[in-house]
């Protein structure tokens, strides 16, 4: 990001014979090309040199060795195309009449407050098909698009002829400010934004914490004055949010507690609903955009055409969302039989916390399942991205960093296992490269 890049990495020679090949198709690059044109050891020192000011003295190749992918992930201009069409058509939906009825009915009493501000970014996780990219879930408080920026203007630096980045990515963390400025002058007019607060459970354990940092860079070079704070450091008092003797004007919220509901989110939730601070993202953005059962309306081409959706917007839909069904009393035996070819997936839950495929599920689980709210996905395998290790191919999905609509950058996960992690030697955070306009 800008002041923030260190010593990016020198460019990698660009004479990859599969760029010269005129390959079938971008992705055919994921197979044969094992460029690196992104050290991961380069991005943890511009990592590191990017946070020491800020209060992190440590070592991000020891602590996050998983972070930053060893290879970047290649996506066609077909299917990014395909993927903003995704965005658009959803942001369509939500706006509709009838949709929000429809899926605040099961939603926390929490979110049926509308706090007239539109909810911050979002992430939409893909996995790309042969048929196209599928829409696996939609996030409101995404992880990674500050990493990803610090990634993307690294690789801008020495990006080989034959391709380029989806976007420019020279002042990306500037789009990200102004998601959040844009979130605050909905409610507030051109009330100056002066103070910020930076909101998750023991900040400095979580693994993002490095990314907190790069927000609190990027709030305090706005002139803002920002702080990473645990709830249990938030007062309410006079009308107004405290940490210590400076007041709150806006938090970004990074807590997993959608809904606001534990005991120790009492006067965040107090505050947010009494209009004394900005919360974003917030209650009924999750509840608009990131349940899991929304999916199953997303989906649903008859009920979309009849809430007045645009076609275009439906048929983009009904193209890229798997069969979702919520999980009930009524369907459960009949998902268990099929259990092979589905997903299955908490309502509320987030990084794959409580994910299963099928066919590991066990009879203990299903039990499980059968007690909370649930959605049963169809079964949608990752692309894969070959590697030069003896592990085999890793795994891939692509994240849409959106806003209102508009897709503001891309980036893809690569790991091993289930589902992702950051536990993959080679995999973490990567770069998304397409062909050259």
């Amino acid at each position: 990001m800008a002041g923030m890049i260190l010593d990016p990495r020198k460019p990698q020679p660009v004479d990859c014979e599969v760029m010269r090949a005129n390959p079938r198709s971008v992705e055919a690059l994921n197979r044969d090309c094992h460029c690196v044109p992104i050290a991961p050891e380069a991005m943890h020192a511009a990592l590191a040199s990017a946070t020491s000011a800020h209060g992190l003295p440590r070592d991000f190749a020891e602590s996050h060795p998983h972070l930053f992918a060893a290879l970047p992930v290649y996506v066609s201009r077909e299917h990014l195309a395909a993927i903003d069409g995704v965005v658009s058509a959803v942001e369509a939906v939500v706006t509709a009449p009838g949709y929000a009825s429809e899926v605040l009915a099961w939603a926390p009493a929490m979110a049926q407050w509308d706090p007239a501000v539109p909810g911050g970014m979002l992430g939409f996780d893909f996995h790309i098909t042969p048929h196209g990219p599928q829409l696996i879930e939609i996030n409101t408080n995404p992880g990674g698009a500050l990493l990803n920026t610090l990634v993307g203007q690294a690789l801008q630096e020495c990006m080989p002829a034959a391709v380029s980045l989806p976007v420019d990515m020279t002042d990306a963390e500037q789009h990200v400010l102004r998601v959040m400025r844009r979130e605050w002058e909905h409610l507030r007019g051109s009330q100056p934004l002066q103070s910020i607060a930076i909101v998750d459970t023991s900040p400095a354990t979580q693994y993002l914490y490095p990314e907190f940092l790069l927000f609190r860079h990027l709030f305090l070079q706005a002139g803002m004055d920002a702080t990473i704070c645990d709830p249990s450091e938030l007062e309410r008092r006079h009308g107004r949010l405290w940490i210590g003797d400076k007041a709150v004007d806006m938090i970004y919220n990074r807590l997993t507690d959608f809904a606001l509901a534990a005991p120790e989110h009492e006067a965040i939730r107090a505050g947010y609903l009494a209009g004394e601070v900005v919360v974003s993202p917030h209650p009924r953005a999750h509840a608009l955009y990131a349940d899991k059962r929304n999916l199953a309306v997303l989906g649903h081409r008859e009920f979309l055409l009849h809430a007045g959706v645009p076609a275009a917007a439906v048929e983009a839909l009904a193209a890229a969302v798997p069969k979702t069904t919520v999980v009930t009393p009524e369907n459960r035996d009949e998902l268990w039989s099929r259990r092979r070819e589905l997903f299955f997936k908490p309502a509320s839950g987030f990084g794959s916390k409580a994910s299963y495929r099928g066919d590991k599920l066990t009879r203990r689980v299903w039990s499980d399942i059968g007690e909370g709210a649930y959605i049963a996905q169809a079964l949608v395998p990752p692309s894969e991205r070959h590697t030069r290790d003896d592990g085999g191919p890793m795994k891939t999905d692509i994240r849409c960093y959106a806003y209102q609509g508009r897709p503001l950058l891309y980036a893809a996960r690569l790991y091993r296992g289930q589902t992702t992690n950051f536990r993959t030697p080679g995999g973490g955070f990567a770069p998304v490269l397409t062909s050259r306009p």
